[in-house]
């Protein structure tokens, strides 16, 4: 039973084999325990499923400066040593490591999150998913908070070339600040940000007082929280100004992301939200039925990671997924009883009810400033990009083609693809 949207989702395994390195937090094993939860929910039946291509650097050009995709490219943990200026001035180290396949890493999930945009611009779905994507600390010129490349910025511009307005909602713990930044200057993207604020938490951007500036102006919206931000409070907030937000900007696309650090008992977050209230938030966003671009983004206790979006991928198929998860890959990840949703926690919410009032005022006040949605003369559409990437160390043509490349055309046991989904094989630019 194909649900009512049309659903593409995105899905590489070798995004859950790179290695941050000991004891830093992002763990892209994550994203493996998530795709598993997918399939032994049987969700992939009721979508298609997509390798994401490798997006070439002249794709991560058109945000990112050239310089520095071509030191992505190029740096790698053995000749780190020699390049120490470089390291400092793109911020390359102790958050953001290099590590073994690092490019290749930037290259698919950005890869996902464009291919999801350019699927959404050609009308063959409805929703798009990419759970590897969300990074959305990421500069132009820099990395930030675990980000090296903004695959956000990237999807954002894609459906920027076939829709004059485009809102970004973002429910990471973390401000949503790479995005917000890369837009902060312009009426074609909304930026709308709910996220923790103050007590030097990081990024330390993301008052309420930041508002976009020149064309942008009133096009950057924050909503600043205290720690311990409950279920009932982030849910009534986040519906009544995503309502008023869409009424006045009237979006072509959404772009979501859903960074799961904003959970109950996430290792480097401070909120108590439950999973029901994270997936209520990407429900009410679904139901404006607009062409809808998700992403995944922070959290870092990876077992609630890959439970939350699990459930919402269920949410975006119209499935209710029953609690006691199926045996999978990583059922042991989930004992002791290996059950699907988490509670609220138990953090003190600093959060009073007349702080948030007039957080609500002052965003509702702002959206008042916005006459009516901008009109732009939209310009004949350019064609997507699909440019080959030659690289000079690879000039032998009798050597071109490793053994891993061969690797990726064979369809490999953990990625599950049936009869009419196996989409592995299209063309999907």
């Amino acid at each position: 039973m194909r649900s009512k949207d049309r659903i593409a989702y995105f899905y590489d395994g070798d995004v859950g084999s790179v290695y941050f390195g000991p004891n830093h937090p992002m763990k892209p094993h994550r994203l493996c325990m998530t795709h598993h939860l997918v399939l032994s929910y049987e969700l992939h039946k009721k979508m298609e499923i997509y390798r994401p291509h490798k997006a070439y650097p002249v794709e991560l050009a058109q945000f990112h400066s050239a310089d520095y995709v071509e030191f992505l490219h190029r740096i790698t943990p053995d000749t780190q040593p020699l390049f120490s200026t470089e390291l400092a001035k793109y911020n390359l180290g102790e958050d953001c490591p290099v590590f073994d396949n690092l490019f290749e890493f930037c290259q698919i999930y950005a890869g996902g999150t464009i291919d999801a945009a350019r699927r959404l611009n050609n009308q063959l779905c409805d929703i798009a998913i990419n759970w590897a994507g969300g990074l959305h600390h990421a500069k132009k010129c820099e990395a930030s908070g675990f980000c090296y490349i903004n695959d956000l910025v990237l999807g954002i511009l894609e459906l920027l070339k076939y829709h004059a307005r485009v809102l970004y909602i973002d429910i990471d713990v973390h401000h949503g600040d790479g995005v917000e930044e890369a837009f902060y200057f312009t009426d074609r993207v909304m930026t709308v940000s709910f996220h923790k604020y103050g007590d030097m938490f990081f990024p330390g951007t993301g008052d309420a007082k930041e508002i976009g500036e020149k064309e942008g102006k009133y096009y950057a919206i924050n909503v600043p929280f205290k720690d311990g931000i409950d279920d009932p409070s982030f849910t009534r907030l986040f519906k009544t100004i995503i309502s008023k937000v869409v009424e006045t900007y009237q979006p072509g696309a959404i772009v979501l992301q859903c960074g799961a650090d904003s959970l109950a008992g996430d290792r480097l977050g401070c909120f108590n939200l439950s999973i029901d209230g994270h997936a209520e938030c990407v429900r009410f966003v679904k139901r404006f039925n607009l062409p809808l671009l998700v992403t995944g983004g922070g959290g870092y206790t990876k077992e609630n990671v890959a439970r939350c979006w699990a459930v919402e991928t269920g949410v975006l198929l119209d499935t209710e997924l029953p609690n006691e998860i199926p045996d999978n890959d990583y059922i042991k990840y989930f004992a002791p009883d290996f059950s699907l949703k988490i509670p609220s926690g138990h953090i003190e919410n600093l959060n009073s009810k007349s702080y948030l009032s007039t957080i609500k005022m002052q965003v509702l006040e702002n959206l008042r400033c916005i006459q009516h949605a901008p009109s732009v003369q939209l310009q004949e559409v350019p064609p997507d990009f699909y440019i080959p990437d030659f690289d000079e160390d690879e000039q032998n043509p009798d050597e071109r083609i490793d053994q891993h490349t061969q690797d990726k055309h064979i369809q490999r046991d953990d990625e599950y693809y049936e009869g009419d989904n196996d989409n592995d094989h299209m063309d999907i630019s």
